[in-house]
C-alpha cells in the first residue's frame, strides 16, 4: 500500500484513507436507491437499476483508485440522472433505450476526448481565482444539499426557500447531529463525520427517522442485470433529438467533473505548484469509461462526486481512499438493505460541515481586483442557486471573459479561455 499509493509522501496513513473511504461511501450511498427510484420512472426496472448503479460505481471509483491514484469516488450523477428520466424519456417522449443510447454515446466521445487531452486542457484553462472559487461554490451548494436533506430548509413560494419544521422528526435527527457532529469536528476527534453518520442514524431510530422494516434481510443477492443490460436504440442515432440530448450530457457531465475535480483537489492541496490536478488525464478517464459501462449495464451518467469531499476532510489524500468506497460498492451489492437503512438526515449534517471545510480557499481570492472578484462571486453564488456545479462555472468564466476585454486587460486571457468561452456561450442557444 505505501509503495503504490506513496502514503508517507502524501501525509497520510492506512487507517485515515480506510476511515476516508468509508465516510465518502456513507456520504454518496443515497445514489443506491435515489437512482432506481429515479430511473424508475422511466419504466425502468428498480431492481436492476440498483446493480447497474453499484456495478458502475465500483468499476470507476476503481479506475480512479489504481490508475489516477486520487481520493475521489464516482457514481451515476444527480441531475443527470434527472435529465435521462424527466427530460429525455417522460419530457420528449422517447425511449429509456434511447436515452441509454445517449449516455453510452456520451462516454465514447468523452474517451476520445480525453485520450486527446482536450478536457485536461478545459481544466487547466480556468483562472485560477474562479478555481478557488469553484471549492467555495461546491461547499456552498453541498451544504445547501446537506439543509435540504434535512428537511431544514424547503420550498416556499414567496421566498423560494424558508426554514423548515424544526419540530418533526427529520429535522430534530438531523439538528441532533450536526450538533454532535460539530462538536466532534470542533475537537478534532479522527473520524469525526463517520461517526457523526453513524450515531445521527442509531438516534433516527426512537424517532421513526431510521427504520427496520418488517422483512428484512441482512444478505441478499444482487437483482439481475437482464432487463436492461444492453438494451440500446441504434436506430436514433442519427436523428436531431439524439444530437440534442446527447450534447446537453457532454456539457452538462464534463462540467460537473471539472467543477467537482478542481474545488475538491484544491481543498485537499493536490493541485502543483501552477496549479493544475496530477494525474488529471486518468482522472477524466475514470468517469468516461464509467459512464461508457453504465450504459451497457442499464444506467444513467457516471460522474465524480462531490461528496468525495467528505472523505477529504477525514484526510483521504491518495486512491486507498476511493478504493475503499470502491469496496463498499461491491459489498452493497450483497447488503443493499442494510445500507439503505442510513437516511438521509443522518449523512445531512456531514455534508453541511463539509460545506464549511470547502469554504476556505475564499480567503486566497483577490478580491482587490474586480475583474477576478466579480467573476469568482458569480461562480460562488449561482453553484447552489442553480443547483448546478456547470452553471456556475459558466457564468464565472463568461463573467471573467467579458470583464477582461471590457477593461482592456484582454493579454491576460488564455487562448484556450476564450474557445471554452465561446463554447459556453453557444451552449445558451443549443
Amino acid at each position: 500500500m505505501e509503495k503504490f499509493f506513496e502514503l508517507k509522501k502524501h501525509g497520510t496513513d492506512v487507517k485515515t484513507e480506510v476511515i476516508a473511504g468509508i465516510t465518502t461511501f456513507l456520504t454518496m450511498a443515497y445514489i443506491l436507491i435515489v437512482q432506481p427510484l429515479t430511473l424508475a420512472e422511466t419504466g425502468m426496472d428498480f431492481g436492476a437499476v440498483f446493480t447497474a448503479t453499484a456495478i458502475s460505481s465500483l468499476v470507476a471509483t476503481l479506475v480512479m483508485a489504481l490508475w489516477a491514484k486520487l481520493p475521489f469516488a464516482l457514481a451515476p450523477g444527480m441531475g443527470l440522472n434527472a435529465f435521462f428520466a424527466f427530460t429525455v424519456v417522460l419530457g420528449m417522449g422517447r425511449s429509456w433505450q434511447f436515452a441509454l443510447t445517449a449516455v453510452f454515446l456520451e462516454g465514447i466521445i468523452f474517451i476520445i476526448l480525453t485520450m486527446l487531452n482536450v478536457r485536461e486542457a478545459i481544466v487547466n484553462s480556468i483562472p485560477q481565482n474562479i478555481k478557488r472559487a469553484i471549492s467555495v461554490g461546491i461547499g456552498l451548494f453541498i451544504a445547501f444539499i446537506g439543509f435540504k436533506n434535512a428537511e431544514m430548509i424547503v420550498g416556499y413560494p414567496a421566498t423560494l426557500v424558508t426554514l423548515g419544521d424544526f419540530s418533526s422528526a427529520t429535522v430534530l435527527v438531523a439538528t441532533i447531529g450536526l450538533i454532535g457532529t460539530s462538536v466532534l469536528v470542533a475537537l478534532k476527534f479522527k473520524g469525526a463525520l463517520l461517526v457523526g453518520i453513524l450515531g445521527t442514524a442509531v438516534i433516527g431510530i426512537p424517532f421513526g427517522v431510521t427504520s427496520v422494516g418488517q422483512g428484512f434481510q441482512l444478505i441478499s443477492a444482487p437483482p439481475s442485470l437482464a432487463p436492461i443490460f444492453l438494451q440500446f436504440e441504434w436506430s436514433q442515432v442519427f436523428t436531431f433529438d439524439m444530437l440534442l440530448v446527447v450534447f446537453t450530457f457532454l456539457f452538462v457531465d464534463m462540467f460537473d467533473t471539472v467543477g467537482t475535480l478542481v474545488g475538491v483537489s484544491t481543498k485537499a492541496g493536490l493541485l502543483t505548484k501552477d496549479g493544475k490536478i496530477p494525474r488529471v488525464k486518468q482522472a477524466l478517464m475514470a468517469d468516461a469509461i464509467g459512464t461508457t459501462f453504465g450504459a451497457m449495464l442499464g444506467t444513467s451518467t457516471v460522474t465524480t462526486y462531490i461528496e468525495s469531499a467528505a472523505g477529504i476532510e477525514e484526510g483521504g489524500r491518495t486512491g486507498l481512499t476511493s478504493l475503499v468506497t470502491a469496496g463498499f460498492f461491491l459489498i452493497a451489492l450483497f447488503f443493499s438493505q442494510l445500507f439503505l437503512l442510513i437516511p438521509a438526515a443522518a449523512t445531512a449534517p456531514a455534508l453541511i460541515l463539509v460545506g464549511v471545510f470547502m469554504a476556505s480557499p475564499v480567503k486566497d481570492i483577490d478580491f482587490s481586483d474586480y475583474t477576478e472578484a466579480i467573476p469568482a462571486f458569480m461562480t460562488m453564488i449561482l453553484m447552489p442557486l442553480t443547483f448546478s456545479i456547470s452553471d456556475g462555472i459558466v457564468m464565472g468564466v463568461l463573467a471573467y471573459l467579458f470583464l477582461k476585454v471590457l477593461t482592456g486587460r484582454h493579454k491576460e486571457i488564455t487562448p484556450l479561455t476564450y474557445i471554452v468561452g465561446v463554447f459556453f456561450l453557444i451552449s445558451f442557444f443549443v
